[in-house]
């Protein structure tokens, strides 16, 4: 009985199929291009000890509307006392009720229930980037404690405090903020997202 024939060896690919198939492995490696977004606001810091909440409020308006109230005025429609803004519900209110015009819509995000995920980290930052891509500045409410501080907070103390999210950096995951402090003068800087979000959980933002 003859021998089974050997299945012919596959013939080597040809030299353009192999720089075709080079130039497809590199196409796949390429990153995406990077994409920074800023929404251009109209600064200014905050008046008194407790009207973070106030002029973060009003940093956010900006992004949507020219018409802005005064930080008194504000804080009246956001029930600010000198302890502050106690809940980020109060400034998703009055948000709402002042930017009805423009039918801008904001939700407040009470973090304090829940601890620091992934899930809360991507639920940030997709926020972020469809406020922000939207023309729409964030508020959120921050507790800056010794050892994690933006730049320029006091060392030695915890800050409960409100600053306004107005950008991000795609390719580092950054964030960018207003923050009506100005701390050592830092009116405006970039955290990781992993920083912010890590200083509002315990209390929240209003996306």
């Amino acid at each position: 009985m003859a021998p089974a024939a050997v299945p012919a060896a596959p013939a080597a690919p040809k030299a353009d199929e192999k720089a075709e198939q080079k130039a497809e492995k590199k196409s796949a490696d390429v990153k995406p291009q990077a994409v920074t977004k800023e929404l251009p606001v109209n600064y200014a810091a905050q008046l008194t000890g407790y009207w973070c909440g106030p002029a973060a409020t009003r940093i956010a308006m900006s992004s949507k509307t020219g018409d802005l109230p005064s930080q008194a005025e504000l804080a009246k429609e956001l029930r600010t006392t000198e302890n502050g803004t106690d809940h980020v519900g109060q400034v998703a209110d009055g948000l709402n009720k002042l930017l009805a015009p423009t039918g801008t819509h904001y939700v407040a995000k009470d973090l304090s229930s829940r601890k620091i995920s992934p899930e809360m980290t991507n639920e940030l930052w997709n926020d972020t980037v469809r406020n922000i891509d939207s023309g729409k500045a964030m508020v959120a409410n921050i507790v800056a404690e010794p050892g994690n501080q933006p730049p320029g907070y006091p060392s030695s103390q915890t800050i409960y405090h409100y600053v306004s999210v107005v950008g991000y950096d795609a390719e580092k995951k950054n964030v960018k903020i207003a923050d009506p402090a100005n701390f050592s003068g830092n009116k405006e800087y970039w955290l990781s997202l992993d920083q912010l979000t890590s200083l509002v959980q315990p209390r929240g933002y209003v996306a």
